[in-house]
């Protein structure tokens, strides 16, 4: 007796290893997954402007990234006693000008430098509305809770987040030509917008991936959001808001992204790692005791071995 529809997903190449290089950009649910890559050590970049909600956010950021256009005070914005850049997270923002300014210039380094070595990036696109900021006419990342009389809100065709994604495709594979784009919908459910105007901020970017991916070499569709949808129909699988995920159902789904992109070499790599992971928070009743300390040399002599066979791969 079967108890929920599943998602036929066809394993993919190329597999991501140990020796694969991810970008991961997008909405929190990228965070999710970048958060499990960062737990088992897979080399990784999340998110360095933080989380980006749509596309156009993201083909500015790559944009910016390819060319190296250098962020300047002109690009700043002061409010509530804190500096603000509209195209990134609120958590960048600082009361330092300066600071931000750096801050800004040095993720736009660190990101050409991974994109330029990346084997795999991951967008995870969650809304097809935009606030487009009055005072220069762009689609901001972040509205930093500046008055909305400020903006206008919008929700974007298909055809014009199709253009932005191939865009974006295009200034990648033009540093990067073997780069292979995994894009997926983010399952969070912005009800800010309206249930049924979400509805159409999901159809809208489910519909402009896809005809993206037919005329994209070197790019795949994974179903996060249709996996939440229909294989995870029930509010249990969904944190307290009933919008987001809970721990549960992001595990689902990463089990389903390691079945579907995860080279089955990595797999006892990923088992010593747990492994480590769940050791190294053992809390001993007795630290200075002759077996505790016989356990810290077991676990450094792990660490080491982990090391030698993969240099990336580090811990506290």
């Amino acid at each position: 007796m079967k108890l929920q529809t599943q998602i036929n997903i066809p394993k993919q190449e190329p597999k991501i290893g140990y020796d694969a290089k991810l970008v991961l950009l997008g909405s929190c649910f990228s965070e999710n997954i970048g958060e499990k890559l960062s737990y088992y050590k897979f080399q990784q970049l999340q998110n360095p402007f933080g989380i980006l909600f749509h596309p156009f956010a993201i083909e500015n950021l790559i944009e910016r990234t390819v060319h190296q256009y250098v962020y300047t005070e002109e690009d700043l914005i002061f409010h509530n006693e804190q500096w603000h850049c509209l195209d990134a997270h609120s958590r960048l923002s600082s009361s330092d000008k300066n600071q931000l300014l750096q801050q800004l210039n040095d993720s736009l380094k660190q990101t050409l430098q991974w994109l330029e070595e990346a084997t795999h990036v991951i967008f995870t696109y969650g809304t097809s509305w935009v606030y487009q900021f009055k005072q220069t006419g762009s689609f901001v990342a972040n509205c930093h809770k500046i008055p909305q009389r400020d903006f206008d809100k919008k929700l974007i065709p298909t055809e014009q987040i199709q253009g932005s994604i191939q865009n974006t495709v295009q200034l990648l594979q033009q540093i990067n030509p073997s780069l292979h784009c995994i894009f997926t919908i983010s399952p969070v459910r912005h009800i800010k917008d309206g249930f049924i105007e979400n509805q159409q901020s999901k159809a809208t970017l489910t519909t402009a991936v896809h005809q993206s991916i037919s005329s994209v070499k070197q790019s795949t569709y994974f179903p996060s959001y249709e996996i939440m949808m229909d294989e995870l129909r029930d509010y249990r699988f969904y944190e307290r808001d009933m919008l987001h995920p809970n721990a549960l159902a992001i595990d689902y789904i990463w089990q389903h992204f390691l079945d579907t992109w995860v080279d089955s070499s990595a797999l006892p790599v990923m088992k010593k790692v747990e492994s480590l992971q769940k050791n190294m928070e053992h809390k001993a009743f007795h630290p200075q005791s002759e077996a505790h300390q016989k356990f810290l040399a077991k676990l450094e002599q792990q660490k080491t071995e982990l090391r030698i066979q993969y240099a990336h791969i580090q811990f506290p």
